[in-house]
């Protein structure tokens, strides 16, 4: 793996220049086809139908694209290459996007801005990463690494990293991945190297319920839950790593004249270190215990509890001195950017948990309001993302 690029194709073969050389022009057609990919729905579990608008264009290309038993788009380069060749370099942006089937999907110019859900978050990652594979067919570039592009499904909160956590699922040959790359949204300084972890409960907390007057006294799951929810609000938490807490939905009951016979809590719990969220996992569970015990000793009846989790993404950080991370930060400098080292929840998390080297990169353009349905973004540096991507390929890859 170099760790030499300089921005100006040092150390890569002559069709790796000319790539380079054609995607530098090639801003205005990424953009394009940016808004035209954002403009097809793409909600969890749904994301079929900009699946298929990537497989199409790539087919245009001659390449040969699959889609696997979860949904993911797979296509390898050189044409043909699988995981069962040499460790190859992984690829991945993600097709879904966090809008339900409700949202009206529309992306509108809005001045130097184009604004609609999803425009950046991933219709950019999924615009760079064609981009970079039409510059490899275009110049019929020999990597000493296969290559292998995948747009992933369910990336986003209730995908849970699906669609990656297949890929890597025990007994795949990608396992034994040389590296792994994704590219999510607008960008080009931050170098996400940290896996950003969390694991998501849903408590429920039951009861025999009863009429508000005449069954008054009998143990009320939602004075349970509430005790949870105060002594989660003063529950320290470290620093260092940072870890948080929130508190994110509370719901159940059936009327405002009836004690409830069920009452939920949906928690959010985040850190860059397992140990950590392991750590306050426990204490979640010792506080609703608690806080149960409490409502017991001072009504009838009992209350029953149960924890679901309902979301969990690893933790795990790839060695700032690595020679992937080195790479990205000798591509972002070439670009005319100042690399920044940062934590995130990506597709990223899964290989860097299981010790393949990964990180996830930007796009390239600048972007805000994200994950609303004002979502913008401003296309402020052409195909300098792209360019990005393809000098760190020229490192890892060895092209």
């Amino acid at each position: 793996m170099r760790t030499d690029t300089d921005g100006s194709s040092q150390g890569a073969t002559a069709s790796v220049a000319i790539a380079r050389a054609w995607l530098d022009d090639q801003g205005p057609a990424i953009l394009q086809e940016q808004i035209e990919l954002a403009a097809i729905a793409s909600p969890p579990f749904k994301e079929r139908a900009r699946g298929e608008a990537v497989a199409a264009k790539l087919k245009s290309l001659s390449a040969e694209p699959r889609f696997d038993e979860v949904g993911n788009l797979l296509a390898g380069f050189p044409r043909g290459a699988t995981a069962k060749d040499d460790p190859p370099v992984v690829i991945a942006a993600h097709l879904d996007t966090v809008f339900g089937p409700e949202t009206r999907v529309e992306i509108q110019a809005a001045g130097h801005r184009w604004v609609g859900p999803g425009i950046t978050d991933n219709a950019r990652g999924l615009a760079v990463t064609l981009a970079v594979i039409r510059a490899l067919f275009r110049c019929a570039a020999e990597p000493r690494r296969p290559l292998l592009f995948v747009f992933t499904v369910g990336e986003e909160g209730p995908g849970d990293l699906r669609g990656v956590k297949h890929l890597f699922r025990p007994g795949s040959t990608l396992r034994s991945a040389a590296a792994f790359l994704a590219v999510d949204g607008s960008g080009l300084n931050r170098i996400i190297h940290r896996a950003l972890g969390s694991r998501r409960f849903r408590i429920t907390v039951e009861g025999a319920g009863g009429h508000s007057w005449s069954d008054w006294g009998r143990c009320n799951p939602a004075n349970a839950v509430g005790r949870l929810i105060a002594a989660l609000a003063d529950l320290p938490l470290p620093e260092d790593p940072r870890t948080t807490l929130t508190v994110a939905r509370v719901g159940g009951g059936t009327a405002i004249n009836a004690i409830p016979t069920d009452i939920w809590v949906e928690i959010d719990l985040r850190s860059e270190d397992a140990a950590a969220i392991d750590r306050i996992e426990s204490r979640i569970r010792e506080l609703l215990a608690a806080g149960i015990a409490a409502e017991g000793s001072r009504s009838s009846g009992s209350l029953s509890a149960e924890v679901e989790i309902i979301g969990e993404r690893p933790a795990g950080v790839v060695p700032p001195t690595h020679p992937l991370v080195r790479a990205a930060e000798a591509a972002t400098r070439a670009a005319g950017a100042s690399p920044a080292l940062v934590s995130s929840s990506t597709d990223a998390n899964v290989p860097i948990s299981l010790g393949i080297p990964a990180i996830a990169v930007g796009g390239g353009g600048r972007s805000g309001d994200m994950h609303t349905e004002h979502e913008w973004f401003e296309d402020s540096d052409g195909a300098t993302g792209a360019v990005r991507l393809l000098d760190i390929l020229i490192a890892v890859a060895e092209l």
